[in-house]
């Protein structure tokens, strides 16, 4: 069952449309929690004034916070939603007043809009949002402008191919809260996993190699691992997609084809240097969706901002 206490809605300073406030009411509303209405703000005119005194650069920092807080404190009013608390952060890095603000007072979700390209009829996800991903240790939920109709489709994306049991136990989580949300919003749990085609170096160089024997006898590996993953969390079998090729394709086309209205994935947090070089499957995955994605870390993961 989804426990969320604290829900803080992102709020985009110059959006007529606030999606993550709209979609972290839907959620309060289900689950009892109350909501924070967050907008970091920052005027790099800022930057310049580095010939004023510092009590005049105060002075025109908070210039800026209280009339920004004025103008959201109208703003929810005018929707009925006074009693919602605003929080107005000055800071040139929106990703870290953001985690600062989940840290110092146990946030349990984070929503956030996302951008959509016109052009290309695709969302478009901010730096910010990948630095959230990344380094927030609350779930994110980046949403759409759209309703969550009731029967929709939820996907979680797990890894059951695998023998590392931090993974297994991500999967676990991810399924869970993937049931969680289907319950909350009268939809249907989907478990989508991807397993790797043969290695076409092997393939070549290995004598005798057989791509068919050794393609089928992965295949049959996952199907196996994830019939076992379903009948423990009590998922249809008809609900199960195992299919071939890297995750960051799969899990976006099983999204399209289901017209899913969430996915859930688990993300590593990987930051740095090792973020250049290893990469994110999750990132490469979210890079792809076209509907809201929830971002959830392991049990295990340290916020580098802590």
């Amino acid at each position: 069952m989804i426990k969320y206490n604290h829900i803080l809605a992102v709020i985009e300073p110059d959006n007529d449309n606030q999606p993550a406030l709209s979609r972290a009411l839907e959620i309060a509303k289900k689950t009892g929690a109350t909501v924070t209405a967050i907008m970091v703000v920052y005027d790099f005119s800022y930057d310049m004034t580095t010939m004023l005194s510092p009590d005049e650069r105060e002075a025109m920092r908070d210039a800026v916070t209280k009339d920004r807080s004025a103008w959201l404190a109208a703003q929810l009013k005018n929707q009925g939603n006074e009693d919602i608390e605003v929080v107005v952060e000055w800071n040139n890095r929106a990703f870290e007043a953001i985690i600062h603000y989940v840290l110092d007072n146990e946030v349990n979700l984070v929503v956030k809009g996302t951008k959509r390209h016109d052009d290309l009829a695709s969302v478009i996800f901010t730096p910010t949002d990948w630095h959230l991903l990344r380094k927030c240790p609350s779930p994110v939920l980046l949403v759409k402008d759209h309703g969550w109709p009731v029967d929709g489709n939820i996907i979680a994306a797990v890894n059951v191919g695998t023998e590392d049991d931090e993974h297994a136990q991500l999967n676990d989580k991810l399924t869970h809260i993937a049931r969680d949300y289907a319950n909350l919003l009268s939809g249907h749990v989907h478990l989508v996993n991807s397993y790797p085609g043969t290695p076409l170096n092997i393939a070549i160089e290995v004598p005798g190699f057989d791509p068919d024997r050794y393609n089928h006898s992965v295949r049959t590996h996952h199907l196996e691992e994830m019939q076992s993953h379903a009948k423990k969390h009590a998922i249809s079998i008809d609900h199960c997609h195992v299919k071939e090729g890297m995750p960051e394709k799969v899990v976006p086309q099983v999204a399209r084809d289901i017209d899913a209205e969430l996915v859930i994935i688990g993300t590593v947090g990987r930051v740095g240097l090792s973020a250049a070089l290893i990469g994110n499957t999750a990132e490469h995955v979210i890079d792809d969706l076209d509907c809201d994605v929830l971002a959830v870390k392991p049990d295990d993961f340290q916020c580098p901002l802590r």
